[in-house]
């Protein structure tokens, strides 16, 4: 024994021991002695040689020895953040018989373990470490803030400003009289104090700095506090514009990044339930739907065209070949379903389903326009790697100058991190159990409701129902009644030889909800009328979102929508008449009215 430390006595002839004790050198740093049993045996003359032979031995300084398994764990305890590991072996039923079985069982047969370990962890093990992936995670994290604030900001007049579709003075002051003060825990969003367009405007410019400043990695912590505050407060205020299933990832990521900055590695094991979640999730509700297209593996013949916004290249995945695109729906459901419960096994394996999930990701990100979620789901999967994995891919000055500004893990931060996951995963695991069965896990409900105004812990579940067809609104505008013409949107189909378009990161809300509208009724989507509202008006801030004003003199004295079947151009159509899409029309969307007919209904005050 040296200076008071623990000793772990292992069999300095086993190239498999050697491994392990190679490793937990790495991550007890000098707070264990580990010393091979054929010369620290006669040190030690109360344990029988045999003893040392048959598996390691770990002596406490106060002369208690433990063996096999529990020496194992018990050696966790000296590495900063891996103390619940001898918790778990001492209070929970059941895990310290199987540990002792399992070691038991490896102990006799070593060449297998061997075999096994370097299968799963590679030739060589070092401790997982995280201080370079958090900071390349927080970094890029900062500018997907830069880019959904900088989005919202080129259109939230539009959407909910004085002269916009829904504006949120309005909406608050409903919600205030529907719920009293109630409305506050219900709606958390700063726009209770100011809800004018300049504050609009400037909340968004705000957010711009405060995701540089996280890039920059200046004041991160205090920036990341601000980002979640400020975008919580939009996605309420948003309305239906930001309702979408990112809006909510977004959240649930930024709260957990302003813990990362603690250092704890139980934010990063957090990360990983959260990709596990979301992409689980994601396959789950395919099945349960009970969707023909997903059952029938047929799902992918009608994405690429009926998805809400494709990208150029999206034309050309569709003329695949009918047995590629059933493949590529039975991976995204192998990948969503199965390779997903990797995430939790050892190095080599979450590495695979990192690989898995980038790669369908990267695919959907070529073929679909999804802001920023793609890039932020696979910015996620960072955390299924760890520095060692990294530091292979980035030059030498750069890891060097992340890991000097890196956070020191603290007790405080451990503790904190503690607590969260306490709250974090139980509700996580709720959230799963409702998507199966509708109802809550006994004790869960009341912890998930007081949490989900703050959107820190949030259902998922993207394409459960594929869409088999496409229906587009048209909307188009009259100064007679006789002729009209159409109102173009800046990236949803409508020019039958415009082609799709890239804007990625950016979500143009208005198309997207469009795209929404369609599937359902004019009583499904009460919004559209204020849109139409607003065109007869000639709003500039709703004009702006459109791609361009076919009354640029005056506005028109009628608007109505129409509803047409859109599709991709086959390949002959495509290169005859340079075609992207083809439409046939569907019938009336929205009745022809005019600002005579809003006052009718509605006296002076618009919809």
């Amino acid at each position: 024994m040296s200076q008071g430390l623990p000793t772990l006595v292992y069999d300095g002839d086993c190239a498999i021991c050697r491994y392990w004790v190679t490793y937990w050198q790495d991550l007890t740093s000098g707070r264990v002695v580990f010393r091979p049993y054929q010369e620290a045996a006669t040190d030690f003359p109360t344990i029988p040689l045999q003893a040392f032979q048959q598996a390691i031995q770990l002596i406490e300084p106060d002369g208690q020895v433990y063996s096999g398994a529990a020496a194992t764990f018990r050696v966790l305890r000296y590495t900063p953040g891996r103390a619940a590991w001898w918790w778990c072996y001492s209070h929970l039923p059941g895990v310290a018989a199987m540990s002792e079985w399992a070691y038991a069982f490896f102990a006799r047969r070593r060449g297998l373990l061997d075999r096994l370990t370097k299968l799963l962890w590679g030739p060589s093990l070092q401790a997982e470490r995280y201080a370079l992936v958090s900071w390349i995670f927080l970094r890029l994290f900062g500018a997907i803030y830069v880019a959904a604030f900088a989005s919202l900001g080129v259109q939230i007049l539009g959407l909910i400003g004085h002269e916009g579709i829904l504006p949120v003075g309005d909406y608050l002051e409903a919600a205030h009289q529907a719920l009293g003060d109630s409305a506050y825990r219900y709606l958390p969003t700063l726009f209770w104090v100011n809800s004018s367009d300049t504050v609009l405007v400037a909340g968004t410019v705000v957010g711009v700095l405060l995701g540089l400043l996280v890039v920059v990695d200046r004041w991160t912590r205090p920036a990341l506090i601000g980002l979640f505050a400020l975008y919580l407060s939009y996605a309420y205020a948003g309305q239906i514009f930001m309702s979408f299933q990112w809006d909510s990832l977004l959240l649930e990521v930024g709260f957990l990044a302003i813990f990362l900055t603690g250092g704890s590695r139980l934010i990063v094991w957090l990360y990983r339930w959260l990709v596990f979640r979301y992409v689980f999730l994601s396959g789950v509700v395919k099945l349960l739907s009970g969707d023909p297209t997903w059952h029938d593996l047929t799902a992918l013949e009608y994405h690429f065209w009926t998805q809400p916004l494709p990208t150029p290249l999206a034309w050309y995945a569709a003329q695949l070949p009918n047995w590629l695109l059933i493949g590529g729906t039975a991976a995204a459901l192998i990948i969503e379903l199965g390779s997903v419960f990797l995430i939790f096994l050892p190095r080599r394996l979450r590495a695979a389903a990192a690989c898995c999930v980038l790669l369908l990701q990267s695919l959907i990100l070529l073929t679909g326009n999804y802001n920023f979620f793609n890039l932020l789901t696979m910015l996620m999967c960072v955390f299924l790697f760890d520095d060692a994995a990294l530091g292979r891919c980035i030059p030498r000055w750069f890891e060097s100058r992340a890991l000097s500004s890196a956070p020191r893990p603290a007790r405080t931060a451990t503790v904190i991190a503690t607590a969260l996951t306490l709250i974090v995963v139980p509700v996580g695991l709720n959230r799963i159990w409702q998507t199966f069965s509708r109802t809550d896990l006994p004790g869960l409900g009341a912890v998930t409701q007081a949490v989900a105004p703050l959107q820190i812990v949030n259902p998922y579940g993207l394409f459960a129902v594929m869409t088999t067809t496409r229906p587009e609104i048209v909307i188009e505008g009259s100064a007679d009644g006789q002729t009209w013409r159409e109102y173009v949107f800046r990236y949803k189909p409508g020019p039958l030889s415009r082609p799709a378009l890239w804007n990625i990161p950016h979500q143009p809300r208005l198309d997207w909800q469009m795209w929404f509208a369609a599937l359902g009724s004019l009583r499904e989507n009460p919004w559209i009328v204020s849109l139409m509202f607003r065109l007869l008006e000639g709003s500039p801030p709703v004009l702006g979102l459109l791609a361009s004003n076919p009354f640029a003199d005056a506005p028109p004295k009628f608007v109505r929508a129409q509803l047409y079947d859109y599709r991709f151009a086959d390949r002959r159509t495509h290169m005859l008449t340079g075609q992207w899409w083809v439409r046939r029309l569907e019938g009336r969307y929205f009745p022809q009215v005019s600002l005579a007919d809003f006052r009718r209904a509605y006296g002076p005050s618009s919809p």
